[in-house]
């Protein structure tokens, strides 16, 4: 289902990530069946979100594109090579951001970049520039401890973004935070999203930010997990600062806002029946 702006159009672009008929079975004994039949493509440049009830496979699909965990069945690829564990080329960002507190914001930034033994001066010439892009020039000599829960946000993201990854896989990142605070991280992701062009699967339960920042929204079905339906949408292309809230009280937002909460709700009521 296409939910767009007139004169929106659908960019034709390469496939980054395919699974397909992907399925995962904790228990095959007792058949705990955590996800069924995933078919679905990142392509490139794409923003895409994922909806869901609790506890219906979202994270656990996230870890399989990234390479944590494997599938009980089915092809998991990026640009075509199986996937067969974590790979630079797929960043991730939590909730929690797990960074390490002994290390300053700078440090935390750059520790990926020594990891992969990027020459120095290239990897601090890379860190100071995440730095400035996410706002944190400041308080590059700052230990976790001493940050807000959106700073230390800020540093997760530009610590998986200094890499350059293909994809950024990002599970409710942003779930923590105060409304206000979310709503900076939402406008700062974006502008990084638009400006380095990155594959980004962004996990969800806020079905208001899910329409404000993908360019795809996926709605998954109550264990086992499926894919049960798919909207383009091109409200993020639309909103600034300024105008957020005026294309969140759009018809065509509100439309699509009331059809994918009642697509939801569906799912947990068959749940609990």
């Amino acid at each position: 289902m296409v939910l767009a702006e007139p004169g929106w159009a659908d960019e034709q672009t390469d496939t980054v990530v395919a699974l397909e008929d992907v399925s995962l079975t904790y228990n095959p004994d007792q058949g705990s069946n955590a996800l069924e039949n995933i078919n679905l493509n990142l392509n490139e440049g794409e923003f895409v979100c994922l909806l869901g009830p609790s506890g219906c496979g979202k994270s656990t699909l996230l870890k399989i594109i990234a390479g944590f965990i494997a599938p009980s069945a089915g092809n998991v690829v990026m640009d075509g090579e199986p996937i067969k564990g974590a790979d630079w080329h797929r960043g991730v960002v939590f909730q929690q951001p797990p960074l390490y507190p002994w290390l300053t914001t700078r440090e935390n930034i750059q520790f990926g970049l020594r990891m992969r033994k990027i020459p120095e001066n290239e990897s601090r010439k890379l860190t100071e520039e995440y730095l400035k892009k996410v706002g944190l020039q400041e308080f590059g000599q700052s230990k976790p401890y001493e940050l807000s829960g959106g700073m230390k946000q800020r540093v997760a993201i530009a610590r998986a973004l200094v890499n350059k990854p293909r994809v950024l896989l990002m599970d409710e990142p942003f779930g923590a935070l105060d409304a206000l605070t979310r709503e900076q991280m939402q406008s700062l992701l974006r502008n990084i999203w638009w400006e380095s062009r990155c594959t980004i699967l962004f996990i969800t339960h806020d079905v208001d930010e899910a329409l404000a920042m993908g360019t795809r929204v996926l709605v998954m079905s109550r264990r086992p997990g499926r894919i049960v339906k798919e909207f383009k949408t091109a409200f993020t292309y639309a909103i600034s600062g300024e105008n957020s809230n005026r294309v969140r009280y759009t018809t065509l937002f509100l439309q699509a806002r009331e059809e994918i909460l009642e697509l939801i709700n569906q799912q947990e009521f068959s749940y609990n029946i």
